[in-house]
């Protein structure tokens, strides 16, 4: 009797011994799981994406790779005062913030113009009509709108103020502008605003929203090509005023640039932001 009881107590022990290590073994495991997630997973390792316009690709790569990032060229433009194989354009965008390791998307300038076919946009909506004019490689102009049942319906498409005809050949970024229907009863606007957004995207932006670029100010800060595609918005009005929140679709909107950092106001959401932080 003394004997099993021996071996029922030896038995006990053993087991909880063997459970006691299982559930060691368990938590150190987890324990080690959550210290290298931050490794593996680079948590709040984000940086900063660089402007690399108007850098050359060897300029680029010597940046990217200290940074960790990788570069790749997807299209290319053509823009008479760039310097050939300069970079006009990147995804994501200067300030965008990612993680080590992440492809940057280039766009560079080309040698030399490009020649591309005018697609049909007659009946389609701004919106894909944007989309048509991207893949392109043509650019959306002026906004012009008449009266019309649809809002936004693709009336006709100009280019040099002439209709131009489907599969006409142009140079790769050439300007196309469009006439769109306008319903009396939706021709309210709400104004986005553009304050922080980088010069290149800006136009493209508020083309969105079914609005049009207006004057373009640069303060003292950018004097060159290369300054002003890497400047960002500090300001931005209406014909109705700074601070007006709507306008009739095709509004122009005046937008100021600038690469001084410290004008670009900060917004009630940024605020709220830094103090959590």
């Amino acid at each position: 009797m003394a004997t099993k009881k021996k071996i029922e107590k030896w038995y006990w022990n053993w087991l909880s011994k063997h459970i006691y290590m299982a559930a060691a073994a368990v938590c150190i495991v987890v324990f080690f799981l959550f210290s290298m997630l931050d490794v593996i997973t680079r948590h709040n390792k984000e940086l900063e994406v660089p402007s690399f316009a108007g850098m050359d690709l060897a300029q680029a790569r010597k940046i990217a790779d200290e940074l960790q990032l990788r570069l790749e060229v997807t299209d290319s433009v053509y823009i008479v005062r760039m310097s050939p194989g300069a970079i006009y354009k990147q995804n994501p965008l200067e300030g965008s913030k990612v993680k080590r390791n992440r492809r940057i998307l280039l766009t560079i300038n080309a040698n030399s113009p490009k020649m591309v076919s005018m697609p049909s946009l007659v009946g389609f909506s701004l919106r894909q009509a944007q989309s048509e004019l991207s893949s392109s490689q043509l650019k959306v102009g002026k906004l012009i709108y008449v009266r019309d049942i649809a809002t936004n319906n693709v009336l006709a498409q100009l280019y040099e103020g002439k209709p131009i005809e489907p599969g006409t050949q142009l140079q790769s970024e050439s300007v196309i502008d469009l006439r769109l229907g306008l319903n009396e009863a939706d021709s309210v606007a709400l104004v986005p605003s553009v304050i922080g957004k980088p010069y290149p995207i800006v136009k493209d932006f508020l083309i969105d929203n079914s609005l049009n670029m207006g004057k373009v100010y640069f303060d003292s800060t950018v004097s060159t090509l290369q300054d002003s595609l890497s400047a960002f918005a500090y300001r931005q009005e209406t014909a109705m005023g700074k601070g007006n929140h709507t306008a009739r679709y095709g509004a122009a909107v005046s937008v100021y640039f600038t690469l001084d950092k410290s004008l670009i106001p900060v917004t009630e959401s940024d605020g709220a932001e830094e103090e959590e932080r």
